[in-house]
């Protein structure tokens, strides 16, 4: 397994290197945020809204301020969006009350932010933080099953597993590297089978 795995972070270095996050922000809250929109939703159309967004409400305390129905209709296009108009105020009136505005690091303390999970935990965690995290989104869930890494579908057995067999320097860039070859050419529903430079390592492979 050791083997094949050094094989596969090898490849991926070379196709992809360091991939930044796909998802725009300028600060620790605005990743938050946009973390939190990106549930069930795909990260360009959150980056679309979010353009707008955080021209809008420009500071945390803007967001903590806002009224409910107004930022509902602000995020409309966004999946879910009655649900995480909610989160987003309650959880940058959190944010603002206990810890003083900053994201906090801490991973127990985040997943107490509402909206907030271990993935947009590990998203802030690993992004802002540069503390590795590994992330479990759509992609890597897939990926890392047809890749036989892991042979769970819960994304936090998904998670343990991959922490005790990847090195933790590609714990982050794993995510943004799978993710991209999740949204290039691992599609969901029409791999493209014939271009994969992982292929041979796939269990799935036809």
């Amino acid at each position: 397994m050791e083997e094949k795995i050094n094989a596969i972070l090898t490849l991926l270095d070379e196709h992809y290197g360091i991939v930044k996050c796909h998802l725009n922000y300028q600060t620790d809250w605005q990743l938050l945020i946009a973390t939190i929109l990106s549930a069930q939703c795909t990260d360009d159309r959150v980056n679309e809204v979010t353009k707008v967004l955080f021209q809008k409400y420009a500071t945390l305390k803007d967001f903590a301020e806002a009224d409910l129905e107004e930022l509902k209709q602000d995020i409309h296009s966004i999946g879910f969006y009655n649900n995480k108009a909610r989160n987003i105020i309650s959880c940058c009136q959190r944010l603002l009350t206990v810890y003083g505005g900053v994201v906090p690091s801490n991973i127990e303390e985040l997943i107490t932010l509402a909206g907030v999970g271990r993935k947009t935990a590990n998203v802030v965690r690993g992004n802002i933080y540069n503390i590795p995290s590994v992330v479990v989104d759509t992609h890597v869930k897939r990926v890392s099953n047809l890749l036989g890494l892991t042979e769970n579908t819960d994304p936090a057995k998904i998670e343990q597993d991959l922490m005790k067999i990847l090195p933790q320097d590609h714990w982050i860039r794993y995510n943004t590297q799978i993710i991209t070859h999740g949204r290039k050419i691992c599609i969901a529903r029409r791999p493209k089978c014939q271009e994969c430079f992982l292929y041979n390592y796939c269990d799935n492979r036809k």
